[in-house]
Formats: C-alpha cells, structure tokens, sequence
C-alpha cells in the first residue's frame, strides 16, 4: 500500500545533479556549540573525544579500565541488563560485573556484545530484537539507547570536570556519532533515534547530531598528522593536507566491518571522494570467530559446546585476552591461559593433553595454551584476503593511477600480522602508513569533523537512487500490466516508473541542490506519496524490477485541491553529505517542510 496510497506525476525534471546519502547539517550548527563530542561506537570497542567548538588545538581523550587494572583509549562495547530488564554495567564495568555473576544468576541477567554488527547487512527497523550472550532477548533500540546514555553522561561529567566544575548545558554540544560508509540509511537513522532515545537530542532532525564515516573521520585526522605520526614513515615529510592533490586509499579496519574509500587532497586543504564507499564484515570478530572454530576442533566430544553454555561469563574473558594478543603479537608463538572451568570440563572426558595430540600449530604447556604463529596467522586469512582483493579491485582501476598511498586505521590496525601482510602485497607500489594512535583516529578525525562538517566536499554515490512516479501512459514502451485509468476524469497514466535521482559512481557536491517538479496522479489526492528506491544498476525502468530496493518513503500533504491536477508539488534534495535531507512545498497552499523519510518502517 506505500507504493499505491497516492502516487506523483513528474513534469519533465531537471537534471539529476547528485546522489542520496546526504546530511541534515550545514557547518554553522557546529559555531553555535561550545563543545563537540565525538563518540566512536565501535563493534568490539567504543570510546570518546572532546574539544572547545572554537578549536582543535586540544582535543581531549578519555582512559578506560583503569579500576580494574587497565588503561585503555576505547572500553568494549559490552552492556549489561539486570533480570528486570534495567540497564546496570557498560564497557570494562559490564564485563566485570558479568564475569562475576554467580552461576544461577547468569540466565537471568541480558549480556551483550558485538551487537553494533545487528545493524549491517539486514533489514533494520525501530522494533527490531537483540539476542543476549544467554540467547534472552531485549529491543535493540534499548540496547543501543542505554550505550549512547552512558557515554553522553561520562562524557559530561568529564567535560564538567575539566571546565572546573561548570555547568554545561546540552544545547551547548555537538554530538558526532561515527558510523561505517556502508551502513545503509535505515542503519544511520537507527543510529539517529537511539540518539534521541537515550536524550543526546531532543528530535530527529536536531542539528546537534551529526552522523559521521567512520574512515572519512579518519582520513581528517592523518592528513593533517606529520610524518612523525605514523607507525611507518612515508617518502615525504609533509603533512597529506599540505600537498594538494595527493591521492590515498584509508582502509578502515574494525572489529566488525572494514570500509574502504578514496581521497584527494583539494587545495583548501578539504577532502574530494575518489571512489565509492566499499568493504565488508572483514573485520577483527572474524579472527575471534576462527579461533573459537579452532578451540571447538580442539575440546571436541561436547566438551566446548557445554563450555559455551555453562561458562558464559569467563568464555568473554577468554576471548577478551585473546584480542589483546590477535593485535600485539609480534611475529611470535602466542600463549593462552587455559581458564579453570575449561580445563575442568575437559579433564571429565580424558587427561586434558590429550586433546592437543592430532592438533596442528597448538600444544598444551603446563595450563597454557600455545598457538604457534602460522597458526595465529591462519585466523587472519578470511580478513586479509577479502581486504586485498578489495584494494586490489579498487586499486587496479585507471582512474586511481595517481594513489600514492595506503592508510590503515582503525583497532584492528593494530594487528602486525594484518598490517605485514598488506605491506607484502602493496608495498613495492603504494606506501602503507598506520598512524601512532590507530583505535583514536576515527573518534579524533569525528571531532574536526563536527567543528567543520564541509571539509569533505564531495562523496561519490555507492549506489543509484530514484522515486517511484506515474507518467503519461504510452502504449509503445509502457507495460500495459502498468497501465491505469483515473476514475475521476479518465485519465490514462503509466504507474510504478523509476524516476533516476542520481547514478552509481556519480560525484556528488554537498552543497548542490536538486530541484524536481511534480503534479498529483489524482486531481482530488490530498497528499503525495514519495517511495525512494535504490539498486546496484544504473537505471531501471520500472521500481519492482529485480534489483531494486524500497529504502524509505514519506507522505507529504497536498490539502488544497481546488487546481485539481494542475497544481504542482516542489521536491529539493541536497546530495552528498551523511544522511539525507530533503525540502517538499505545496506550490498551491505555498507551504514548505522538511521532509523526514522514514527509513526504519519500510
């Protein structure tokens, strides 16, 4: 029924100008702020980065885990639920907490983890459900909401205490939420309302949200780093964002997605995008998701499988250990503490040595478990090769002849072995840079891009984007299964076209506009369906052709109909930044409105 409620009749339309992946704000919001605070939702670690609004001269980091013996830049994105469905624990604290939860007590209590990956490569709506570590289930808005609560209350108080004490008033924040480049809309409005949700904004069209991309963040913070500032040194000694004209690749490697995209430096030292956002789930769960494949051969004959289900809590602490060792091990055998429980259960079926006899690249040492590095290397391959033949697909492209250079940012840049083996692979064409601070590029990058939201002035379109219209019905090319008959006047129109907004791998300027003109189907409609699709091709002539997708629609009011199908509706859509925004005016009642196209219901 969206498609049928009340469709629109275009006249001829402008030119397309630009594409649909576009923001709700301009750079002046950010002016009006004192503070921006950027906040990097990871997939296996989040954290968050502060600054005046007037300047980047200080951008403040925070440290995490440090009652419980840590002291690290990002806190896993752990949160944890009481058996009354209230939120209690997030980060260190949630695992902590978890860890320790008497045995009868865990079934009851919702842990979870890794769940921003819910949110990529699947259907997402407001009332979607997340499946806790102990399969109970809560709303994922819940989930989601309660995460950005704590960390907007820890990053007041500490913003408080860093201001001595005074106090802060919300509307005097910028908030910039980091997202993957290929996130679909809907997952961004997500992102959006659980935002709203958890009261960091008080509507969704706030201008105090930003939305940002995750490598686009990162690419702001590496242009502007010196040579000195990454991991391997470059050829040259300036700073990217003094060489205009400079072309690199920033690969964006996470614990649940790795985004790839493009960059060229301008000369006002903006960022121009090269190539369509691309990637994959390539990221660093699925080394974890391979080692516990690895420990479940190993501990066979249902001694992990009952591990799994009776030891939850020091499960994730084991796992947690062997993410630590996944980034640093240095080329090197790696040693694993084999856990009380673990080592119990085994031990029931054979003397637990036993188990290491027909496995290879592992052996039992004295209550540890020892992983040689090939071994180690071997969880790495699912990544790695789908993160090189990305590059190289991007890469051997003609137009990217002049990319000089490769970023890896990101925690799971962190690894050696993922960063020898891009260098094995580009090394010899490309140099390959990972800055110092790889896990804060991303929440640091967000911060520059809060005070300037139009430092990237062009995006390139990953898909194309168009509407579902009526036109005039011609029997020469229409389908006559398409052909309609208005029952008010006998007017005979095509229905269910795809009207083209913009391509696949078309440029896009933020601050360009595009106009398009429309007029009612039915001369007494009183409002205007508008049903926006996407797809991989270029163009489609009809919107239920295979391939295409209904992404989100809206209703716009169309109330006076004394003109009948005469009057005209006026559609402007600017392109080209993080979310879309869009203007409707009814022409005849002359009223004007933002249009809020839902995403989430569709």
């Amino acid at each position: 029924h969206l498609l049928e409620v009340s469709s629109a009749l275009p006249l001829p339309p402008l030119h397309p100008l630009v594409c649909l992946c576009t923001s709700v704000l301009l750079s002046a919001m950010a002016s009006s702020s004192v503070f921006v605070v950027s906040i990097d939702f990871g997939t296996s670690y989040s954290g968050y980065c502060y600054s005046l609004a007037s300047g980047t001269d200080q951008i403040r980091q925070v440290y995490w885990g440090m009652e419980h013996g840590y002291k690290t830049p990002k806190t896993p994105t752990c949160i944890l639920f009481n058996q009354n469905q209230e939120f209690k624990k997030f980060g260190y604290d949630a695992v902590m907490k978890y860890k320790n939860l008497p045995p009868g007590e865990v079934d009851k209590w919702y842990f979870f983890q890794n769940f921003k990956m819910s949110l990529y490569d699947r259907k997402v709506t407001s009332d979607m459900m997340l499946e806790a570590s102990n399969g109970k289930t809560l709303p994922a808005l819940l989930v989601f909401a309660e995460s950005l609560r704590y960390m907007e209350q820890h990053a007041m108080k500490n913003i408080q205490e860093a201001s001595f004490n005074t106090v802060c008033d919300p509307e005097e924040i910028t908030w910039v939420i980091t997202v993957p480049a290929i996130w679909t809309a809907a997952a961004k409005q997500f992102m959006r309302l659980a935002a709203k949700e958890a009261g960091l904004i008080s509507d969704m069209t706030s201008e105090k949200l930003i939305i940002a991309l995750e490598p686009e963040a990162a690419s702001l913070w590496c242009k502007q780093l010196p040579q000195e500032g990454f991991l391997t040194e470059g050829s040259n000694s300036k700073k990217f964002e003094d060489s205009p004209g400079i072309q690199y690749v920033v690969v964006d490697c996470g614990g649940g997605t790795v985004d790839i995209t493009v960059h060229e430096i301008q000369e006002d030292c903006c960022l121009k995008e090269l190539h369509k956002a691309s990637g994959g789930g390539w990221g660093g769960n699925r080394v974890d998701e391979n080692f516990i494949a690895f420990l479940r051969e190993i501990f066979d004959d249902g001694v992990w499988d009952e591990y799994v289900e009776t030891c939850p809590s020091e499960l994730q602490q084991m796992m947690y250990n062997f993410g630590l060792q996944k980034c640093s091990s240095d080329r090197e055998a790696v040693y694993l503490h084999c856990y009380y429980r673990l080592t119990t259960l085994a031990e029931k079926k054979k003397e637990i040595s036993q188990f290491f006899k027909k496995a290879e690249g592992v052996t039992w040492c004295d209550g540890m478990i020892m992983i040689t590095f090939e071994k180690m290397k071997s969880f790495f391959e699912y990544s790695i090769k789908n993160i090189i033949v990305a590059l190289k697909e991007i890469l051997d492209k003609p137009e990217m002849a002049k990319v000089q250079y490769i970023l890896l940012v990101g925690g799971f840049a962190s690894s050696v072995i993922l960063r020898d083996e891009v260098r094995k692979a580009f090394s010899k064409k490309y140099h390959i840079l990972c800055p110092l601070e790889a896990q804060l590029a991303i929440a640091k990058g967000a911060v520059l891009f809060g005070i300037n939201p139009e430092v990237v002035t062009s995006r390139i379109s990953a898909r194309t984007y168009g509407l579902r219209v009526s036109r005039d019905f011609d029997p020469a090319i229409h389908d006559i299964r398409n052909r309609r008959v208005s029952k008010a006047d006998g007017y005979v129109y095509c229905e269910g076209l795809f009207q083209k907004l913009v391509g696949v791998g078309e440029s896009v300027s933020i601050n360009e506009v595009a106009h398009y003109d429309f007029t009612p189907t039915e001369p007494d409609q009183t409002c205007a369906l508008f049903a926006f699709y996407s797809t991989e091709k270029q163009d489609a002539m009809y919107a239920d052709e295979e391939g295409l997708e209904l992404v989100g629609s809206c209703t716009v009011p169309m109330p006076d109909t004394k003109l009948g199908r005469k009057r005209k509706l006026n559609l402007d859509i600017k392109f080209g930044l993080t979310e879309f925004k869009a203007t409707a005016t009814d022409v005849t009642s002359k009223q004007s409105r933002i249009i809020t196209i839902d995403f989430l219901s569709v």
